[in-house]
């Protein structure tokens, strides 16, 4: 987004530009999760703390490889990189972590459940699916969507994740 093109002032632009990067992280980092505990469970049983890990530490690479990502473009577009750019990135970015966190911690806690690692990675799975649709509600809402944006984008946010289930029973049997 452009100054040139929007004549809103520097303030709402950075507050729209971290609102976005907030939401995208967060679907984007929610589909992850998914699809990491879909890649695990094809492979295996994984033990519980290796899946934990798997989903933290793949989240964190796929974190680090998007704020190079942001911080190349911007060096590209010739602004400067300073620590505070360098920081905001890394802060605007760093909902592709958090959204790992909620099905690591399900499968962390899964044992209490009473599941065995089939449960936990069904757990893992339906947590992000859930983070998922609830990362692209807040979205549209904190965007001022009507009622009907928001169901569209729930909707197709739980068809892609539905799909990712698919792919893990299809894969899997």
């Amino acid at each position: 987004m452009s100054r040139i093109n929007n004549p809103a002032t520097g303030r709402e632009v950075r507050t729209e530009r971290r609102a976005r990067a907030d939401y995208t992280g967060g679907v984007y980092g929610s589909m992850l999760a998914a699809s990491v505990v879909i890649g695990a469970g094809t492979l295996g049983s994984f033990p519980r703390t290796e899946l934990v890990l798997l989903l933290l530490l793949t989240s964190a690479v796929f974190w680090a490889a998007h704020v190079h990502a942001q911080l190349f473009g911007a060096r590209l577009m010739q602004r400067s990189l300073d620590r505070r750019t360098i920081l905001r990135v890394c802060r605007e970015e760093w909902p592709i972590v958090k959204a790992a966190v909620p099905p690591a911690v399900g499968v962390a806690v899964s044992p209490l459940l009473g599941l065995d690692v089939q449960g936990a990675l069904w757990l893992a799975v339906s947590v992000a699916v859930a983070g998922q649709v609830g990362w692209s509600v807040a979205a549209a809402r904190r965007a001022g969507a009507s009622r009907r944006l928001m169901t569209v984008t729930a909707s197709v946010n739980l068809l892609l994740g539905l799909l990712i289930i698919t792919l893990k029973i299809a894969l899997t049997h």
